[in-house]
């Protein structure tokens, strides 16, 4: 790593799991990082600590990673910024920050999920906020922040609107544990991140139920078809959803319980309520948003979801996670 803006500070925005492990991965590459927090506590903790001990213990932090509690000071220090909030908190934390970020930073983010209300894929929603000539990256794929914290080998896409930022990013990335692909395909690759966190719910409910590896499967592929044919209506390249941006991330988070929707899905088979299975998980579950903000879109434009209809039907309309699954189960017959 040469290039004099790879060796100034990238700010990582946002110290829950994957925050953090993007931020311990981008230090031990050599870049210095400044990783920041809503919970100034918590972040006092972590710079005596030099650790995350809730969300990532016995990861130690690397010397060229330093937190900030002041998110002004934190960004206009920074050359790059790297978001890694929930998809609820993305719109209002590029607001933050729009005033102190320097004119030429450029924006990458780890945040998955459509905006509810406005239906904005990330990339759109940083371009409203941060204006259109914005360089952006999407980081997304199949990656769970233990693994990535403890040094697991790791594959992972970036998407960008300029060449020389995917590139940038995907050298601050990557050493013998991680390695990041380089892609174009902004729209797919938000889509794919979106859209499997819903299906991750309705994989660990079919789990939970105990229909077994066939469903799981049947899930799994009927799944990404559906999240392709979304993404194709929204202009991505249709090979995307056969990357790790689209297959390998849904494969993943379906099929692993340390997926928070995964395991959202196995408690509500066993007939917890969405808040209760949401405490024990103690950590924001993408897909029940998702899930609601998905098929909103999906309605917009006209793309038949019907594995994504029944997971909501079963969050927000109280349909039995069985019937559902019979409801798929008897629709019409069709070609594959």
């Amino acid at each position: 790593m040469t290039d004099t803006r790879l060796k100034q500070p990238i700010a990582v925005l946002g110290a829950g799991s994957w925050g953090t492990a993007l931020a311990v991965q981008l230090a031990r590459v050599g870049r210095p990082v400044i990783l920041w927090g809503r919970d100034t506590d918590a972040l006092a903790a972590m710079a005596t600590d030099r650790q995350n001990a809730r969300y990532l213990p016995d990861v130690p932090f690397p010397d060229g990673l330093s937190t900030e509690t002041n998110l002004a000071n934190a960004v206009r220090s920074a050359a790059d910024i790297l978001v890694a909030v929930p998809s609820h908190a993305f719109r209002t934390t590029l607001e933050a920050i729009r005033p102190d970020v320097l004119a030429d930073a450029r924006i990458a983010w780890a945040t998955k999920g459509f905006e509810e209300g406005s239906g904005q894929l990330p990339h759109q929603i940083a371009l409203d906020v941060l204006g259109q000539q914005r360089t952006t990256a999407v980081l997304s794929g199949p990656t769970f922040a233990a693994e990535v914290g403890a040094g697991l080998p790791t594959l992972m896409t970036v998407a960008a609107n300029d060449d020389a930022f995917a590139r940038d990013m995907a050298r601050c990335l990557s050493n013998e544990a991680f390695r990041a692909y380089l892609s174009t395909d902004m729209i797919g690759v938000e889509v794919g991140g979106a859209v499997k966190n819903a299906l991750a719910i309705g994989a660990g409910a079919s789990d939970g139920l105990g229909f077994g590896a066939n469903s799981r499967v049947g899930l799994i592929t009927r799944g990404l078809a559906e999240m392709s044919r979304l993404g194709q209506a929204l202009g991505a390249d249709p090979d995307t959803f056969k990357g790790l941006a689209g297959m390998g991330d849904l494969v993943l988070t379906c099929t692993d319980n340390l997926s928070r929707n995964r395991r959202m899905g196995l408690m509500l088979a066993a007939g917890k309520s969405i808040d209760e299975a949401a405490r024990e998980i103690g950590q924001v579950v993408e897909g029940v948003r998702a899930a609601r903000a998905v098929l909103d879109v999906a309605n917009q434009h006209n793309v038949d979801m019907p594995i994504v209809q029944r997971i909501h039907d079963v969050l927000y309309a109280g349909k039995d996670p069985r019937d559902a699954v019979v409801e798929l189960m008897r629709r019409s017959l069709r070609r594959e």
